[in-house]
């Protein structure tokens, strides 16, 4: 069976998004892969196996486009609306907690915040499917 291990996502700005990671979802460089011409860094908490990759493109210079087909990366807190208010504190500015209903019944609460380079991340609260 197939298990999931990473994401990967191409940025300008290795320090500024690595800062980011740590801020926002407490992911440390768990490894960084240096090559002629780009840069492999893993982020990772102790609290997940899958992690996200950045890739760093050395000759890139401009911003990357995420076309129609990009969504978002989503992650679980236990608190909803201690996150939203510490990341606002932090000047991460995330988007207002919303509530989604089916059929009657509480499904998600969550809020998006926004990387340097663009990508959006789901932040819901530990409910139901979404552990």
């Amino acid at each position: 069976m197939a298990k999931i291990i990473h994401s990967m996502i191409r940025v300008l700005d290795e320090r500024k998004s690595a800062d980011f990671y740590r801020e926002a979802l407490g992911l440390e460089i768990a490894d960084r892969f240096p090559f002629d011409g780009f840069t492999l860094v893993y982020l990772r908490n102790p609290e997940n196996d899958v992690e996200i990759e950045l890739t760093i493109n050395h000759d890139r210079t401009e911003p990357y486009t995420h076309g129609d087909g990009y969504g978002h990366v989503a992650v679980a807190v236990d608190d909803l609306d201690a996150e939203h208010a510490r990341l606002a504190a932090s000047g991460i500015a995330p988007q207002p907690i919303k509530e989604f209903f089916r059929e009657g019944a509480l499904m998600a609460r969550f809020f998006f915040i926004i990387d340097p380079d663009g990508y959006k991340i789901e932040v819901l609260q530990t409910h139901g499917r979404y552990r």
